[in-house]
């Protein structure tokens, strides 16, 4: 007796689709320091968006080594190596997310130990303009 299929090839037949989930999540009100109701959407890529820049990948355990950004390497290092090296890690970062297609648009201000950066996240359901200030 054997527990394998035979030569059915029913199998083959079967036409599988792929599906994407949903962005529906909690509204985190920053400003009030809480959750308040749900987003969909473009606003609620808007809130992936902000975890994913403003999470050290690795240092929290309820997100996987995949998760967030390293920014804490760039810490006392050129402004030559800052700069492409921000670009790089803010494109690795959010594209990681099947929902966001690319990353574009870079603007860089230098100013005393700091940068600040502004950048368009192309994602599936439009456009968002996002922004991070980081310590070099």
């Amino acid at each position: 007796m054997s527990i394998l299929p035979g030569n059915d090839s029913s199998f083959a037949d079967i036409v599988f689709e792929e599906s994407q989930y949903p962005t529906k999540s909690y509204y985190m009100d920053f400003e009030n320091k809480r959750i308040v109701g749900t987003v969909d959407g473009l606003e609620a890529m808007g809130q992936v968006i902000d975890k994913i820049i403003n999470t050290e990948r690795s240092m929290y355990q309820a997100y996987s080594d995949n998760y967030g950004i390293e920014f804490i390497e760039l810490l006392g290092m050129p402004v030559s190596y800052v700069l492409p090296e921000l670009k790089r890690c803010l494109t690795e970062a959010l594209t990681w997310d099947e929902r966001i297609d690319s990353v574009d648009n870079f603007e860089f201000e230098v100013n005393r130990g700091q940068v600040h950066v502004t950048f368009t996240v192309h994602t599936v359901y439009g456009d968002v303009d996002a922004e991070r200030t980081v310590d070099i």
